[in-house]
């Protein structure tokens, strides 16, 4: 291979990490994916197909993490288990608000607030909000994902649209959405997590399906590697997160967006990065 395709796979690699780490905190991946696709040159009509369709690995890291739990739900469903069929039902409702709205205003978002600086905008004010909420003083009413009714994840899947700011947070508009509704920590976040697959899968097979004439099989190894790469880093990442948050709050990444927004943020202004708007 020439050098320019060892350039772009390496490009690729890091766009997997970076989407793979930060997929499920709530810190953004849509928002890191921007900046990083920034310094890395890597903007095109092609790369935003990409940033999108890499997410499919890191939910196959999550299918694999929660294996045990989607399987027996499979089960359940054919046995005419009434749990099943509530969990299932649960997520499609909180899933259904992401795809109307998506479909009503994606390509408007897309063309108008996919820059570094509403990016780093969100980031700060993300970062605020969590800093509010870990400091409520609420006691959780919903301790199982079990227990969540269909008004529930209604609110979940509301809240999730959010995310659709880029720099918000699809995670954590729905960790702490949810936790703000009432929801465990650890609720909240599996359901964050069992949202993800429906709503990741789906956003990646739209966005591969109407972008489909800017693809070849030419792009096959560019898309496999950012794929491996965002499912490694996502089984690590998730693996870790659901240790974490036994013990710890999300105070410190509310620090780390409030403090990376007012880097790109100056950096920008002062003309030391430049950032393709």
């Amino acid at each position: 291979m020439d050098v320019a395709l060892w350039v772009l796979l390496a490009k690729a690699a890091v766009m997997g990490v970076v989407e793979g780490l930060t997929e499920f905190l709530p810190i953004s991946s849509t928002g890191h994916l921007i900046l990083a696709g920034s310094l890395l040159g890597f903007t095109d009509d092609k790369s935003k197909v990409f940033d999108i369709a890499i997410q499919t690995g890191a939910i196959v890291a999550v299918i694999i993490v929660y294996w045990q739990r989607l399987r027996d739900t499979a089960a359940g469903l054919v046995q005419g288990s009434a749990q099943a069929r509530r969990f299932t039902l649960n997520v499609a409702i909180a899933f259904a608000p992401a795809v109307v709205l998506g479909l009503l205003f994606g390509k408007a978002i897309k063309a108008n607030l996919f820059t570094p600086t509403v990016v780093a905008s969100a980031f700060i004010v993300g970062g605020f909000v969590i800093l509010w909420a870990e400091r409520r003083t609420v006691a959780a009413s919903i301790r199982s994902v079990d227990d969540m009714t269909p008004l529930d994840a209604l609110k979940v899947g509301l809240v999730q649209c959010l995310a659709m700011i880029p720099g918000t947070s699809r995670s954590g508009a729905t960790i702490i959405g949810g936790m703000l509704l009432g929801l465990d920590r650890k609720v909240a976040t599996d359901f964050s997590f069992y949202l993800a697959i429906p709503t990741l899968v789906g956003a990646g097979a739209y966005s591969l399906y109407k972008e489909r004439a800017l693809l070849s099989m030419a792009d096959l190894p560019l898309f496999g590697v950012g794929l491996l790469f965002s499912f490694i880093s996502a089984w690590i990442c998730v693996r870790w997160l659901l240790r974490y948050i036994a013990s710890h709050t999300f105070t410190p990444f509310a620090w780390y967006r409030i403090a990376f927004g007012i880097v790109v943020l100056v950096t920008a202004q002062m003309g030391w990065v430049t950032w393709a708007e």
